[in-house]
């Protein structure tokens, strides 16, 4: 399962199934999961922890050192879960020792040709990063986040789950859940309700969503005043609950 042409440094560590192709490159103490696929001309580089039944494909550089000037050759990490899809050109850096020391990366995501993934991020379970989707540093993505092409996230942005940013979106506060972002700088434009449909969100959850989005972006009401009427509408839901936490815990302010 491993090519005559790969390098594997003595000290990488192959689970049962692990298959490693032509001219890729495993650097020290890479521990790489069971039934795991390195397609050809792959850098995995020291640092990086991966779990079991992921796809790297040609050209993907993972776990090299974070584009940051800050960085001095310090250990940090990159720990990427079980069955994500990393497709062509795709770089992603592990963490600072400023920022935490590790990139994350969970489970079930699909991450398309020539995405980036900066250091200190972390993503969540189930997300779709489109071709060239960006990522600077110590941004957070949670799960069910579609990215579509081109879309950029500024540093320690935060996007809630199930959010959607659209084509060429370049985002800049917090995004709550459920939101569609789109235009150049990202607009908030309704909630992600077709998204919502095929994971199993029933029409009353998806009505109470919308209730809120009406609240927090349509009324026109101060922010302040907007999350007192959301915690009286998070009485009756947990998805609206979910996102007053959100709300509550942004530092960086919400994109509105």
């Amino acid at each position: 399962m491993i090519h005559p042409t790969a390098q594997i440094d003595p000290t990488a560590v192959l689970g049962e199934g692990v298959s490693i192709g032509a001219f890729s490159v495993i650097g020290s103490g890479v521990v790489i999961g069971d039934g795991t696929w390195v397609g050809p001309h792959v850098v995995i580089d020291a640092g990086t922890r991966i779990g079991r039944d992921n796809r790297f494909y040609q050209f993907a550089s993972v776990g090299a050192d974070p584009q940051d000037k800050k960085f001095h050759g310090e250990t940090t990490w990159l720990e990427i879960g079980d069955r994500n899809h990393i497709r062509e050109f795709v770089t992603i850096n592990r963490g600072t020792g400023e920022g935490g020391g590790t990139t994350r990366l969970g489970n079930d995501n699909w991450i398309l040709a020539y995405s980036h993934i900066a250091h200190d991020c972390t993503i969540g379970n189930h997300v779709v990063f489109s071709n060239n989707a960006t990522l600077a540093g110590h941004v957070t993505i949670g799960d069910h986040v579609i990215l579509s092409g081109f879309a950029g996230v500024h540093q320690f942005c935060r996007i809630g789950a199930h959010a959607f940013v659209g084509m060429g979106c370049l985002v800049n506060g917090d995004v709550p859940p459920f939101v569609m972002m789109a235009d150049d700088y990202g607009r908030p434009r309704g909630i992600n309700a077709e998204g919502l449909k095929r994971r199993g969100f029933t029409a009353d959850r998806i009505s109470r969503i919308k209730r809120a989005y009406r609240t927090l972006y349509v009324a026109g009401t101060p922010l302040a005043e907007a999350r007192t009427q959301l915690a009286e509408q998070a009485r009756d839901s947990e998805d609206v609950a979910a996102l007053l936490a959100f709300i509550d815990a942004s530092e960086r302010g919400l994109a509105r």
